[in-house]
């Protein structure tokens, strides 16, 4: 990908079109905001630059329109307002499509977007003209001479001289002359630097901040001066070259600053800090010398000693696990990264729903892995979709209650423990629950007048085909979002939890594994085999009393502390026939509110462990997450604890409901 100009492009360009979108969706809170119009107005420079060195001219000339209109807001010709900065949220979308293979394909697509752009432009003034167009030249009334020298370095870092000059045409410069008295003699030339310098002919009405803005990205290495028009000029006017207008479609500018000590991210790539790769070189190469330590201890003729391969024993056991630390610290993102994308989602909701609502995250530093985050994007979306069509009242609906017209959505991570905890609330109108029975009951998922925990209520949201909308939107009401949302999680050996109150909102929270490649498990023996829990489910082990031992088998309770806890017994789950130890031990883990006790023979103890993923022909063991391999090459199945406890309630609730038929 280094070696790809185009591809290196495309990296900076989806940077450049985050920020230009955060300031646009900033700018849209307080549309006087000089500061946020200036960093508008400098992101859409330098992609409209950039675009042209690098061959992307759709790019660029579409760039340039969207450019002189916020060029335009930015002088105060055109006050800035909600609908032109919609707009060119929406010019910012199509920049991305323009960043493809095919651009040609999608030209009616920005040919309509730089229509309501003038009409936004033209609506914004009060009825102007083609606001849009780029400013005609000026006639010049010889009121400056400028005079520049570009820093001998330019053409290396990818300036293009003929694209200034071009630049500067368009404001009205006249008689723009390079001077070539500065040219080193034939053999001291260096083709890669910049020896000419500049000067031309300013019309009075071009201000000087005007001109430095066509020198933005090198202002701070070069030279510039402005002088009265009958100054003596300081170059020799024998060694003048007169400069031909070029072109204003391929105006080419520095694209940025480089991202210092990062790895540029796009597709299957992450952003990693220099230090952290220096971490990970260090303890390779401390491990490359335990390895030649030991391959020395192994050809050494003669007794081994004994004290010094356990010392090289030691030594590579505390550099795999340093090393397993660190390659996992690698593929953790900030969640940042992720509800950074719903300010734009909750601003175009918002507009479509015609409500009142704001956005507020919390935790954006939480780190998680990279799978994590990027499976997490569809689900996160389907939540606040739903928060905002079904959660959030309308801007009456909250006067009459008594509410801030404006709804709001947290979306909010911590790390507690071994995963972190990720949460969409609204303060909306709260979930219906007599709404939500009716319609479980209209369905067929519970019977009619079922007594349900309030747990277990919330969660048939969740179920395939489930809404209570009363009729289907663009937003929702097929009930597909939540069932999404609640595969995605169980896929990632997550949990949801949700809590609801009329009338003052909905939280619902996303319980995650911090990382999908190791898991910290507990391993127990059921009958002959060693199966792994991870460690984040489980809350405690107890030695199961001898009554309840030799309690029939079955699903039973156990008193812990004042609260009846269920127990599985795993040798009737795994159907081992393997003879029963005679002092058994219980585990208590918990998934989704729900506590519950797995009975196993033994304790082996805990370890990070390495999953692998079952093959195709395993898909239907759904209590299992994965497997591992032991140190002693032999295979232990992982479980999945939310799906066992889930499968376990299924078949509770079957042989009920055959109870209740008989």
């Amino acid at each position: 990908m280094a070696d790809d100009p185009a591809a290196a492009f495309r990296l900076e360009a989806e940077d450049l079109l985050e920020q230009v979108e955060s300031s646009l969706l900033d700018l849209g809170q307080d549309l006087a905001n000089q500061g946020l119009i200036n960093a508008v107005f400098r992101g859409l420079h330098t992609l409209k630059g950039s675009g042209a060195m690098f061959g992307f001219d759709a790019l660029a000339a579409f760039t340039h329109h969207c450019e002189t209109a916020f060029d335009r807001i930015r002088k105060g010709i055109t006050p800035a307002t909600t609908e032109l900065v919609g707009v060119i949220l929406s010019a910012k979308d199509h920049m991305r499509t323009l960043l493809g293979d095919r651009p040609e394909d999608h030209a009616a697509e920005g040919d309509a977007i730089l229509a309501q752009l003038a009409k936004a432009v033209a609506a914004s003034e009060g009825g102007a003209g083609d606001a849009v167009a780029a400013p005609a030249d000026a006639e010049p009334a010889g009121a400056m001479q400028l005079r520049f020298a570009l820093p001998a370095n330019a053409l290396g870092n990818g300036i293009n001289p003929l694209a200034l000059l071009a630049e500067l045409r368009e404001l009205g410069a006249a008689n723009i002359r390079g001077h070539r008295e500065a040219l080193p003699p034939l053999g001291a030339f260096d083709p890669a630097d910049c020896h000419l310098c500049w000067t031309a002919e300013l019309p009075a009405s071009v201000t000087r901040e005007e001109v430095e803005d066509v020198f933005i990205f090198v202002m701070d290495d070069m030279e510039l001066t402005f002088e009265p028009m009958g100054a003596e000029p300081t170059a020799s006017a024998a060694g003048d070259v007169t400069m031909a207008a070029a072109s204003t479609g391929t105006a080419t500018e520095r694209a940025g600053e480089p991202v210092a000590a990062q790895v540029a991210k796009a597709g299957e790539s992450v952003r990693v800090p220099a230090e952290r790769l220096d971490e990970l070189m260090n303890r390779v190469g401390e491990l490359v010398i335990a390895q030649s330590r030991l391959a020395q201890l192994a050809n050494h003729r003669g007794a081994v000693d004994e004290v010094m391969l356990r010392a090289i024993s030691e030594d590579i056991e505390r550099l795999s696990s340093e090393l397993r630390d660190t390659t996992m610290v690698l593929r953790m993102m900030p969640v940042g990264s992720l509800f950074g994308r719903f300010r734009r989602l909750v601003h175009d909701l918002a507009r479509e729903t015609g409500k009142a609502i704001e956005l507020h995250t919390e935790g954006e530093g939480t780190e998680v892995d990279k799978t994590v985050i990027e499976r997490l994007a569809d689900p996160l979306v389907h939540l606040i979709r739903n928060s905002c069509d079904h959660g959030l009242e309308p801007v009456d609906a909250r006067h009459a209650a008594g509410k801030d017209p404006t709804g709001r959505i947290t979306v909010s991570a911590e790390q507690a423990g071994g995963e972190v905890i990720i949460t969409v609330a609204d303060d909306g109108r709260g979930i219906n629950r007599q709404a939500v029975r009716a319609k479980a009951e209209a369905q067929g998922l519970i019977a009619e007048g079922a007594v349900l925990s309030d747990h277990d209520l919330l969660q048939l949201i969740f179920h395939p085909g489930f809404s209570t909308a009363a009729e289907v939107t663009n937003l929702s009401g097929r009930g597909v979002g939540m069932d999404v949302v609640k595969k995605t999680i169980e896929s990632l050996r997550g949990s949801i939890a949700v809590t609801s109150t009329v009338g003052s909102g909905t939280r619902i929270a996303l319980h995650l594994p911090l990382t999908l490649a190791i898991v910290e498990c507990m391993f127990v023996r059921v009958g002959s085999a060693r199966y792994a829990i991870p460690l984040s489910a489980v809350e405690e082990c107890l030695e199961l009393p001898a009554a309840e031992t030799m309690r029939d088998s079955g699903r039973s309770f156990l008193d812990v502390r004042g609260e009846l806890v269920p127990y599985l017994r795993m040798r009737e789950l795994f159907r081992s026939d393997h003879p029963t130890d005679l002092y058994q031990k219980i585990v208590i883990v918990s998934a989704s509110g729900a506590r519950v006790g797995l009975v196993v023979d033994q304790i082996i103890g805990n370890a990070q462990t390495v999953i692998k993923p079952l093959s195709r022909f395993h898909a239907r063991a759904e209590a299992f997450a994965g497997a591992t391999i032991l140190g002693d090459g032999t295979v232990a199945l992982i479980v999945d604890v939310v799906q066992l406890l889930s499968q376990t309630q299924r078949q509770g609730r079957r042989a009920q409901a055959m109870g209740d038929a008989a």
